[in-house]
């Protein structure tokens, strides 16, 4: 059968229709992310605000007995409040979310329609492509700097943050208790010393955990022994650090990304997998730095994590790009009682 000019004309209406419809896509699907971004730092700005109210609500009960009824009715409101708005904003996320993954979805489909028709203008098309992979490196780089910050921006918050707010707390009883009852104002500061330097403590090692200034100066393989040691310290996880061949210098970023991916994992063992012990390997005698990193935890159905959300949660997604984005492979292997091991290599420079 003989294609009528009709027939032309109607197919070539149809790629039109598919292009318009591509590019309103992709421009919902760049508001959706816009809003994404700012639900998740309002989610986040509403749980602080939730473990602050929670806070005030427990210093009201402990005083339960002086504290005026119209004040621990205030309290128990604003919490009540908090966790309603906070069950809300995820609850949001969510549904943006999951709009989003339809919207790349039916994106995919219409990109290839695209792709598969005979287009004449194939080059300006290519062209278009190139800058668009070109961009998503960029967005890529900028998401995984963006998760970055959300993570150790929680980790502010339940660690330092909140051993500040408790000495703040702490600080008010020893002033209240400083006329009326100055033995127990003693007592009090002597815990309020200790938490001092605990909090000191954990301050050196949230700086420890965000960037190394060894890692610079001394390079990976130093760097790695002490935080493994300290590691090792603060957990009930042993690690085991072999190098193979001799030990020398890779490019800044390299070695930082190396230090990064190590650190994410020895997380997960602990957090997640409930190892007791972990082994890490670094192969320097080729032009390429390989590491093997494997854990005796409960493991994880990989396959599975990796499609899933709890590839992001785990950290899994930040991994694969932060490798891949400096030429490098990565390889998780891991089933559930099996433990996990995980290699990956970068090259030198």
């Amino acid at each position: 059968m003989v294609a009528t000019s009709n027939d032309n004309g109607s197919f070539e209406q149809f790629l039109e229709t598919c292009s318009e419809e591509y590019k309103r896509t992709q421009r919902e699907l760049k508001e959706i992310d816009l809003l994404i971004q700012q639900t998740s730092d309002e989610v986040e700005r509403m749980a602080q605000r939730n473990t602050q109210a929670t806070n005030q609500l427990r210093q009201v009960e402990s005083s339960i007995d002086t504290v005026p009824r119209e004040d621990l009715q205030k309290a128990y409101t604003t919490v009540l409040d908090t966790q309603q708005r906070l069950f809300t904003m995820r609850g949001q996320l969510e549904k943006l979310q999951s709009d989003q993954r339809n919207m790349a979805r039916y994106l995919d489909v219409l990109r290839s329609v695209l792709e598969h028709a005979d287009l004449p203008q194939r080059e300006e098309a290519e062209e278009s492509e190139k800058e668009q992979e070109a961009q998503a490196s960029v967005v890529r780089i900028i998401e995984a700097q963006e998760r970055e910050r959300h993570r150790l921006s929680r980790q502010m918050h339940d660690g330092p943050a909140q051993s500040l707010t408790n000495l703040i707390l702490q600080a008010e009883i020893c002033e209240r208790l400083m006329d009326s009852d100055p033995d127990r104002a003693r007592a009090e500061l002597t815990n309020l010393k200790n938490s001092v330097a605990g909090t000191f403590q954990k301050v050196k090692g949230f700086i420890l955990n965000l960037r190394p200034m060894m890692l610079d100066d001394l390079g990976l393989v130093p760097t790695l022994r002490r935080y493994l040691d300290s590691f090792s310290e603060n957990s009930d996880v042993l690690t085991d650090l072999t190098v193979v061949g001799k030990e020398r210098r890779f490019a800044s970023h390299n070695e930082v990304t190396t230090f990064r991916v190590i650190q994410e994992l020895l997380n997960n063992a602990k957090e997640v997998s409930h190892a007791n012990s972990a082994r890490i390997r670094l192969d320097m005698r080729g032009e390429r730095l390989q590491v093997m990193f494997e854990d005796d935890g409960d493991g994880l159905e990989i396959t599975d994590a990796l499609a899933s959300r709890d590839a992001e949660m785990l950290g899994l997604a930040t991994m694969r790009e932060r490798i891949e984005m400096l030429g490098g492979e990565i390889h998780f292997d891991s089933e559930l009682g099996r433990g996990t091991k995980v290699t990956f290599d970068l090259p030198a420079a």
